[in-house]
């Protein structure tokens, strides 16, 4: 993505306020908030702002991250912050990947994650291969138009039918390496220790973030 990383390895830095989480899903929400709040960063979504979604016409996570990114940054004239992620799977070449959301897309509108995964284990349950991994991707947007972009996975397998209520999307399908729950069982917090977008975070905290205010003992 144009722009994505400063040039040198550079980085600008965020001071403490107001950010735009440039999303309509109160999952992410949720976790961006958690994950931002010993910042000194306060999250306000594009949902509550009332801005337009803008298409997401790019082939990787990074620029259609970036395309919400600029978009919620110039639109509300803050910082904004956008999330592109999505679920992959080995055995399916990749799919959905950036097109995860799409793969829940119902014919009326909204979105139906029970269906999507469904359609993911119905089609990967031929092949021996279970492999999948979870991909996120942060860009941080200024409204004069820097941006820097940062990037995580983890990795595991795909499990169906889907475990757990907790979390959201494809969570419930997925195992990570190493653990004897899905992302659907996890308690919450043990989920953002480990998540693609707690790797990708951490990159993007320690690159742009003001440093982490322990709470009181």
């Amino acid at each position: 993505m144009p722009g994505a990383e400063a040039a040198g390895g550079l980085h600008r830095r965020l001071a403490p306020g107001r950010l735009v989480l440039a999303s309509h899903n109160a999952g992410k929400l949720r976790e961006v908030a958690a994950l931002v709040a010993p910042h000194g960063m306060q999250v306000v979504s594009a949902g509550e702002l009332g801005l337009p979604e803008p298409a997401e016409t790019e082939d990787s996570f990074l620029g259609n991250a970036g395309i919400k990114a600029l978009a919620a940054a110039r639109a509300a004239g803050l910082p904004a912050l956008a999330d592109d992620s999505g679920f992959s799977v080995a055995a399916l070449g990749g799919d959905p990947g950036v097109r995860t959301a799409d793969w829940a897309e119902q014919p009326g509108g909204g979105r139906d994650y029970a269906m999507a995964m469904a359609k993911v284990a119905a089609l990967a349950a031929p092949h021996a291969d279970r492999a999948a991994w979870f991909t996120c991707a942060l860009v941080l947007a200024w409204p004069d138009g820097h941006a820097e972009g940062f990037e995580g996975v983890v990795r595991g397998q795909w499990v169906h039918p889907p475990r757990g209520t907790r979390g959201f999307g494809y969570d419930p399908m997925f195992l990570p390496e190493g653990q004897a729950e899905t992302f659907g069982e996890m308690d919450p917090a043990a989920k953002h220790r480990i998540s693609h977008r707690a790797r990708a975070f951490a990159l993007l905290a320690a690159a742009c973030l003001p440093p982490a205010v322990s709470p009181p003992a």
